[in-house]
């Protein structure tokens, strides 16, 4: 594994370091005040800003014996780096991956492509009480498209519908509902998918949205058959379906009827035919009560399929200064989750977002909640790749028993 000493000079040196952390690399971050006390010998790179006060004749000299390689970053002089036979400086927002290659000798295009991944359906449920479902589904679509991996984002609850509205899209499209309806009829396809869709430029590239219902009366139009055939096509359609869905799964059917269409039929169908499921969390004490009284449930429906679950919202106040230990050491407790991810609070950049109908990463791309839901999506593409002739993925639900 590569490892690397990153001088940690500002919020764009510490944005670095986490994407190259993404990129697999063992990052040694160190504040400009410990790097004279920071040992080199272990490491294969040190990324410093090349100023006067960080690039010294000593410095270079001690690189040089551990055979360490130095590489500048940042807006710095760059006289000052061919001063002492160094290339000119990365700038901050150079891709990770091409650091990386610069490090290791690896050509940035290799010759041979890699493995195909399969395409996989991700349904982002949490409790009531709003804990951020839609926010994280449409943050984790950029994420996932940023990765080179086509992504769709579908809108399938059919409660309180509302990625139209946060991303500035009209609520007249036909979207999901739309496609439902085609697929009952057996003429839904990859190409009506994309007619249906709605792209959206986003700073991790296009992504397709299939907006909800415009009205939560229209509930019945999203019945279950007609919602997991949808999903079949998107499998075909894209890389990464980012399926956001209501809080309550509960099949209230009529006991007289059982044709009658299910309230939250769809929420259950997207659950069942998901692949992953990212469950979300507001990162305060009710929001932690009612999770974990939703997460029993959520287990019982959808078995072994795996769960990532995402304490959102973590702030010191709610739980007292130390919010993610509280949050742990709760759902280990009760639910015996021990491994969780936090996004924290960062009600700016929110703001932000909500005011332009953007995606949080197209307006503070620089925001540690970015970072964080940017490691969830890293955490999720651990998949293992298939062959180019093999199935481009099946759906868990037709692998469940029932």
């Amino acid at each position: 594994m590569t490892s690397v000493i990153i001088v940690t000079e500002g919020d764009e040196a510490r944005m670095l370091a986490s994407d190259l952390e993404l990129e697999g690399v063992d990052v040694h971050a160190v504040d400009p005040r410990a790097l004279a006390d920071t040992p080199l010998a272990g490491h294969d790179a040190l990324l410093l800003p090349p100023s006067r006060s960080l690039l010294t004749p000593d410095l270079v000299a001690a690189c040089d014996r551990a055979g360490v390689r130095l590489v500048p970053i940042g807006p710095a002089d760059s006289r000052l780096a061919s001063r002492f036979g160094l290339p000119a400086p990365l700038a901050y927002d150079t891709p990770a991956w091409r650091i990386v290659a610069a490090l290791t000798g690896t050509p940035s295009a290799p010759d041979d492509p890699e493995p195909r991944r399969a395409s996989r359906v991700i349904a982002v449920w949490g409790p009531d009480g709003a804990p951020g479902r839609t926010t994280l589904a449409i943050q984790l679509a950029v994420e996932l498209a940023r990765t080179g991996r086509r992504t769709a984002l579908v809108d399938a609850d059919s409660v309180g519908p509302s990625v139209s509205l946060q991303l500035g899209l009209g609520d007249e499209s036909p979207g999901l509902a739309a496609a439902c309806r085609r697929a009952e009829l057996g003429s839904l396809d990859a190409a009506e998918l994309s007619r249906l869709a709605a792209p959206v430029e986003t700073s991790g590239g296009t992504i397709d949205v299939l907006s909800g219902l415009n009205r939560p009366s229209r509930w019945p139009e999203l019945a279950a058959g007609r919602l997991r055939a949808t999903l079949s096509v998107c499998r075909d359609w894209v890389d990464e379906t980012v399926v956001d869905v209501a809080a309550a799964f509960d099949e209230d059917d009529d006991p007289l009827d059982p044709a009658a269409p299910a309230r939250h039929a769809a929420t259950a169908a997207a659950l069942l035919d998901a692949d992953e499921v990212v469950a979300v969390l507001s990162a305060d004490p009710l929001g932690v009560s009612r999770f974990l009284r939703g997460h029993a449930e959520l287990r019982h429906l959808i078995g072994t399929t795996p769960v990532t679950v995402v304490a959102n919202r973590v702030r010191p106040g709610p739980l007292g200064i130390d919010a993610r230990g509280q949050v742990r050491r709760t759902l280990d407790r009760f639910a015996g989750i021990d491994d969780v991810a936090f996004v924290p609070y960062d009600l700016r950049a929110a703001d932000a977002a909500a005011l332009h109908a953007r995606a949080i990463a197209d307006v503070a791309p620089r925001s540690q909640l970015v970072a964080a839901v940017r490691r969830v999506a890293s955490s999720l593409g651990a998949r293992e790749p298939v062959t180019a002739g093999s199935s481009t993925g099946s759906s868990p639900a037709a692998r469940r028993p029932r």
